[in-house]
């Protein structure tokens, strides 16, 4: 789940699941997930690495499905999805760098330049919106679209992964 060599990481994936207490593991799984059961799915990690260390995401996904409701596990989504997102952010500093680059990316524009963010979930949204709202508000720049463009019906038909996309632009004043 690392975005380059695992060595460089103060701490992976497979560190958090494995060494983590219960309490921290939910805390990562509810605020970078946005997971409903991250308490269950903590508490189901805690007594599987009891028996056996979790080694594999294999072993992971059969530990969230086992801890969710099975009405959950029959969802839109996969079970285990919000958690390996929760986890990627986490080990990659995802949030953090995406607070730098709009930083720098905005700092670096020429006046009249335009900087358009694609975020995909609704923590990087989130961030994307309200770093755009503060620059609109002190005068640094101009929010192009009040609202974010989202992929048409076609495009998601073609591109699935399209559909939790959101364009947001801002022009430099």
């Amino acid at each position: 789940m690392t975005f380059g060599d695992p060595q460089t990481y103060s701490f992976v994936a497979r560190d958090i699941v494995n060494e983590w207490k219960e309490e921290d593991i939910a805390n990562v799984l509810k605020g970078y997930g946005e997971e409903r059961y991250a308490r269950r799915i903590a508490r189901g990690i805690i007594a599987a690495r009891e028996h056996a260390l979790i080694e594999t995401t294999a072993q992971l996904v059969a530990v969230i499905q086992d801890s969710v409701p099975a009405v959950y596990r029959r969802g839109r989504i996969h079970p285990a999805t919000k958690t390996f997102q929760a986890l990627r952010i986490a080990v990659n500093g995802e949030l953090e760098s995406l607070r730098i680059v709009l930083s720098k990316g905005f700092e670096h524009l020429r006046p009249g330049g335009r900087f358009a963010i694609i975020s995909f979930h609704s923590l990087e949204d989130r961030i994307v919106k309200n770093f755009m709202r503060d620059r609109d508000k002190d005068e640094t720049g101009r929010i192009l679209n009040k609202k974010p463009i989202t992929p048409s019906d076609e495009e998601q038909k073609s591109n699935p992964k399209s559909r939790s996309a959101k364009l947001r632009i801002i022009e430099k004043i």
